[in-house]
């Protein structure tokens, strides 16, 4: 018998390509179970930040769980930036976004479009407690967090600032959002301006103290919005206006059914009950949720302001907006959670 060492070699490579090809398999299959739903409905990927201006991000993902339509499934995010750049390479279709960063992406040739805005007057600023932060002046030589450097957070309080000629008298530093309450009660930070429910959180429990509401230094404030690309829109009109007609029929709900929407939102947001129903009654009847369709004048508002605090070239937003299917959305007769779906 002659000795044939080639097949020494081609009996191992058959086996290492079966178990390759066996673990391929595996690993696909585990994927698809893990990530697609198994009844064949089409899935909408939305990307949010667990904050009370993308309060329809949960609830849709709630009620839409069962049933035969379009699937709304909310994908939490622990930064602005990551979540955009989810949407660029096409992991999320949706985007519940902070406003300055959807005109930087515009700008920077990303074709997205503004469909929707959050529920508004749900940003806060607070200061800790016992340092004596009363006024403006008082300030200078404190550390103050906002979400991000393209935050409309970072841009009020950079205006407040300069009108005062204390701009550089006070550090302004990014900070996600969860982080900002346990920042501050362990002396990390001075202050810090955010969405509720994260100020909420330290006001609760007496860490901080209240130094202004959004709406009172600008009270067309646009936290949040919604972004979808133009490629969505162009294949698929008819899910994005029942995307933006869910989203606006939630918030009117959860206006009228604060408990309940309450419950939702500390499920997906891994907060107490408690202090989401705080942060939605507190002061009573303070969050907007009818003011939802995106105009030019508010987000050109911004872009100007951005070029003014150098986050801008320029401050066109030309083709940025699509307020169709905001101004075509029907947010009557919301009684019950069953209806924001029609």
């Amino acid at each position: 018998m002659r000795f044939n060492p080639r097949a020494l070699i081609e009996k191992p490579l058959w086996r290492v390509l079966s178990l390759s090809l066996a673990w391929l398999f595996l690993i696909s299959g585990l994927h698809y179970w893990l990530n697609y739903d198994h009844s064949q409905r089409r899935i909408i990927k939305m990307g949010y930040m667990p904050v009370i201006t993308n309060l329809s991000a949960p609830i849709l993902d709630a009620v839409s769980a069962e049933g035969n339509g379009v699937r709304f499934k909310a994908i939490k995010f622990s930064s602005f930036a990551e979540m955009a750049e989810s949407l660029r390479n096409d992991h999320i279709e949706v985007a519940f976004i902070i406003a300055p960063l959807s005109i930087v992406l515009r700008q920077q040739g990303e074709d997205v479009k503004v469909v929707y805005i959050g529920n508004r007057h749900e940003s806060t600023m607070v200061v800790r407690a016992g340092l004596g932060i009363k006024t403006l002046a008082d300030l200078a030589g404190h550390k103050v967090a906002v979400p991000m450097r393209y935050s409309g957070h970072n841009i009020a309080l950079r205006g407040l600032l300069a009108k005062e000629g204390l701009e550089d008298q006070v550090s302004i530093v990014e900070m996600n959002p969860p982080d900002m309450a346990a920042a501050l009660a362990t002396g990390g930070l001075d202050a810090y301006f955010v969405g509720e429910p994260f100020a909420a959180k330290t006001l609760q429990t007496g860490q901080s103290e209240l130094f202004f509401y959004v709406e009172k230094i600008w009270p067309n404030f646009i936290c949040n919005l919604v972004i979808v690309k133009q490629s969505l829109i162009e294949r698929e009109p008819e899910t994005v206006a029942a995307f933006v007609e869910g989203a606006a029929r939630a918030g009117i709900w959860a206006r009228d059914h604060v408990d309940e929407a309450a419950e939702i939102a500390a499920k997906y947001w891994n907060q107490p009950v408690d202090l989401v129903k705080y942060a939605m009654t507190n002061p009573p009847d303070r969050i907007v949720y009818d003011r939802f369709v995106p105009k030019a004048e508010e987000l050109g508002e911004m872009a100007r302001r951005m070029v003014q605090y150098g986050l801008s070239e320029h401050a066109d937003i030309a083709g940025l907006i699509e307020d169709r299917f905001a101004k075509g959305a029907d947010i009557q007769a919301v009684r019950d959670r069953s209806q924001i779906l029609r």
